[in-house]
């Protein structure tokens, strides 16, 4: 039987080609609440996450860096979703998403992750996973007011 991660795989990679092409809130944010650091060593990818905040909603998100497609992609599509969310929401996405890329669990809901869906084809190339995270884990420190750099390793 087909899976829908089979049904996935043309749409990861053209979600990851636009993305990485076209990347979303690629930009410097002058008057960010926070601002966060994150590194993947392995691959290289670097990116500095940007946040506004008001109270606990995340109003504004940007970044700035480089990194290979994969994680351009996802910190684009990310910086977009979490725009509207609360803190709460957000870490909600972080931990969905982090369960989608590298959880065992064959039936995730990717409904849950609305278009991070697409992202769930890195579970089956172990190495890439750290690069789709990236975003994500630099998110959660930002959201926890963490340290000013993150590494995946």
């Amino acid at each position: 039987r087909i899976t829908m991660f089979e049904d996935l795989r043309d749409l990861y990679q053209e979600v990851i080609f636009d993305h990485n092409r076209n990347p979303r809130n690629f930009r410097i944010m002058d008057n960010a609440d926070r601002k966060v650091e994150g590194f993947n060593p392995l691959c290289g990818d670097r990116l500095t996450l940007f946040l506004k905040m008001d109270g606990d909603t995340i109003t504004d998100a940007s970044f700035q860096g480089s990194g290979c497609a994969i994680s351009t992609a996802s910190v684009s599509l990310m910086t977009e979703i979490v725009k509207g969310k609360t803190e709460q929401q957000a870490e909600e996405l972080f931990k969905k998403f982090h369960e989608m890329t590298t959880g065992k669990d064959e039936n995730f809901n990717l409904e849950a992750v609305g278009k991070l869906a697409v992202l769930a084809g890195v579970r089956e190339y172990p190495a890439r996973v750290k690069c789709a995270t990236l975003a994500w884990h630099t998110l959660d420190a930002a959201l926890k007011n963490e340290q000013k750099s993150i590494s995946t390793e």
